[in-house]
């Protein structure tokens, strides 16, 4: 699907058949959502403008290469996506966090907002929403919505796992963000689960049903 980029580097794979099985720990989980979120740090990040500077090291003055252009900011959908932004964090420990509470109502399947927190010039950053799967993509596409309410220009999406009518929905209606998985899946069940899947990230990730 254009616009959608499928991270199959091997350690990914690795890391996300261990996470799909449901019977590590909790521990577990939230240990390899944060390592498959540094892992997937480096995709979404690999176009990332370059410029050239000049510095001193021990034995001689050279000029060498740092990430010019816009500022990151991570924006985590409550509350898995905060264990998997926390792998990002390590890596570029100076980006913004905007926090985004969503939950997906159950008979509906509709995204339902209850709280919003970002920076004040999103405008001028490079916005990566991090979610831990895309099924219906309700509270992504509600993610996405926001963002750009609030002055978002230039967005990027991250998840573990999508679906393919998820991946349909969101790139339907936001055809200028594009979108980093490790995997896309069967599709949905009636309860709008992802098969396979991973069950509920929220739920395997802090022990609650």
């Amino acid at each position: 699907m254009e616009g959608v980029t499928i991270v199959d580097h091997p350690l990914v794979q690795h890391k996300l058949t261990l996470i799909r099985d449901k019977s590590i720990s909790t521990k577990s989980f939230r240990e390899l959502l944060k390592e498959i979120g540094m892992l997937l740090c480096y995709e979404v990040t690999r176009d990332l403008p370059l410029a050239e500077v000049v510095i001193e090291t021990p034995m001689a003055q050279m000029q060498s290469a740092k990430i010019a252009g816009k500022k990151l900011v991570f924006v985590p959908v409550l509350r898995a996506g905060v264990t998997f932004v926390d792998g990002m964090m390590d890596l570029v420990p100076t980006a913004r966090v905007a926090h985004i509470g969503l939950y997906r109502e159950p008979q509906t399947f509709s995204a339902v907002e209850y709280f919003f927190k970002s920076p004040s010039d999103l405008g001028d950053r490079l916005a990566i929403v991090v979610t831990p799967v895309v099924a219906t993509a309700n509270t992504a596409v509600a993610a996405i919505d926001r963002l750009k309410e609030r002055g978002a220009k230039d967005i990027r999406l991250v998840c573990l796992i999508a679906a393919p009518e998820g991946l349909e929905r969101v790139r339907g209606l936001h055809d200028d963000v594009p979108i980093w998985t490790a995997a896309v899946d069967e599709g949905l069940d009636k309860q709008g689960f992802i098969l396979p899947g991973l069950g509920d990230a929220g739920d395997r990730a802090y022990g609650t049903r």
